[in-house]
């Protein structure tokens, strides 16, 4: 008759330890065959590990039916975000034209037009735009349709007299790279209209900066001139500034 070998016991660290055989049993004969006959376990022992082989964890049991049976908590579906607000299209900037050294006067990128300056300034709205002198001096240069040289008017004034923006808009343009103009301003007032202001002394705006009218933009006094050089483009083309200019 043999002895059956009782389950494998937990050890402190959660690993299985075999059990031993009771000496003098007929277990030791069941072992002498270790390889050609396998000896039965009790119903729900665990099986043994095979020789060599580390010993597999044994997941503990559930503690009762009741656990094991309770089902999972219900979890309240999440509800969908609601439909995000359709963006609003924005039509493509145009491309800003710089002028190139020694080529025609180019508009700028569009802008914006803004709000009219206050009442006690002289304003006439032409076009969309709220126009204002840019200059307080005397017209000394008029327009000439045509006349590559007489594209708009030059104001009179003395050095370091203000030059200030004719009306609201961005500058697009500040540098000194279009020959016959010294230092030059561009300001892009609305998608038709621009206004440049050349032979300052100084350039007191860089591209992309935002001005409002009447803001000062430069000073007067460059090209060994006293006077400031102003022309208004529209739609990319030289028109009379007088047409846009409120009377003095």
């Amino acid at each position: 008759m043999f002895t059956p070998v009782p389950p494998a016991s937990a050890g402190a660290s959660g690993t299985p330890t075999a059990g031993a055989a009771t000496p003098g049993s007929a277990g030791t004969a069941s072992s002498s065959v270790a390889g050609t006959q396998s000896t039965a376990s009790p119903p729900g022992a665990p099986a043994a590990a095979a020789p060599g082989s580390t010993p597999a964890t044994v997941k503990p049991a559930t503690t009762s039916v009741a656990a094991a049976t309770v089902p999972p908590p219900a979890i309240a579906p999440v509800p969908a975000p609601p439909p995000a607000a359709a963006a609003a299209k924005v039509p493509p900037a145009d491309p800003v034209a710089v002028p190139a050294k020694g080529g025609a006067l180019a508009p700028g990128a569009n802008t914006t037009a803004v709000a009219t300056p206050g009442p006690a300034t002289p304003v006439l709205n032409s076009g969309g735009v709220s126009w204002r002198w840019p200059a307080s001096g005397k017209v000394v240069g008029t327009f000439v349709a045509g006349d590559q040289t007489r594209q708009g008017v030059d104001i009179a004034g003395s050095d370091g007299a203000s030059v200030v923006a004719a009306a609201d808009g961005s500058v697009v343009y500040s540098g000194n790279g279009l020959l016959g103009y010294g230092e030059l301003i561009i300001v892009k007032h609305s998608t038709s209209f621009l206004s440049a202001y050349g032979h300052n002394r100084k350039r007191l705006v860089k591209e992309g900066d935002t001005v409002k009218a009447g803001q000062a933009i430069a000073e007067m006094g460059g090209s060994n001139r006293q006077m400031l050089h102003f022309e208004i483009r529209r739609n990319g083309k030289p028109v009379n500034p007088l047409e846009y200019l409120p009377a003095k």
